[in-house]
């Protein structure tokens, strides 16, 4: 199905179509639709076939483009959908992807590439940046870019527990270019800084 860009841009729709992360998965991610589903599907198209086919009157831009946005709408509880159904593959997704998290801090590869991309790990995994993300919230509760975080903390909250080396160095052991960001992270994620949790631990 295709519209021209100005056909929605003065209706809601305009604005939320960017908000659809599935329009950024690649062709492999497709969403796989039971019979049921694709009747539904099916039956949408349908609506929209035949009010273009009918004598066009002030309703029916308005009619055809709440049709696109049922459309949607579907599709977006079908993926979530799949995300559940096939949890086998996306349990498979998570763990492959917890194990790179893993090597990522527990090696020296952070002080070598930096700070881990959502895309890094999207192309490791062979998925795109906007599939991982919704699996794992599906999954999880949680995105990509927060088990990063949540990985970088934790591995944070060990070294600073286990070792005497400053502030500064577990930043850029965690692959930090500046101690300041590594601070900033961590206090947002933890409520204290550092070195506060640092103290706090004696």
């Amino acid at each position: 199905m295709l519209f021209h860009p100005d056909f929605i841009r003065n209706y809601p729709l305009g604005k939320k179509i960017r908000e659809y992360g599935f329009f950024s998965y690649s062709v492999a991610e497709a969403l796989y639709l039971s019979e049921k589903e694709k009747e539904i599907i099916i039956g949408i198209f349908k609506n929209i076939e035949r009010e273009l086919n009918s004598a066009i009157d002030h309703f029916s831009q308005e009619v055809i483009i709440s049709q696109i946005e049922l459309l949607l709408s579907y599709s977006k509880r079908f993926y979530n959908r799949q995300f559940i159904t096939r949890r086998t593959g996306s349990n498979d997704l998570l763990t492959r992807f917890e194990e790179l998290l893993v090597e990522h801090f527990d090696t020296e590869k952070a002080l070598v590439t930096g700070l881990p991309t959502v895309q890094q790990f999207a192309d490791q995994l062979n998925v795109s940046p906007y599939y991982l993300s919704d699996m794992l919230r599906t999954l999880t509760g949680q995105n990509t870019q927060q088990h990063i975080h949540n990985r970088l903390i934790e591995k944070a909250k060990e070294i600073l527990s286990t070792t005497n080396i400053s502030i500064a160095e577990v930043a850029y052991k965690l692959g930090f270019e500046y101690p300041q960001s590594f601070n900033k992270i961590f206090k947002r994620k933890t409520k204290m800084s550092p070195i506060e949790f640092r103290r706090s631990l004696n």
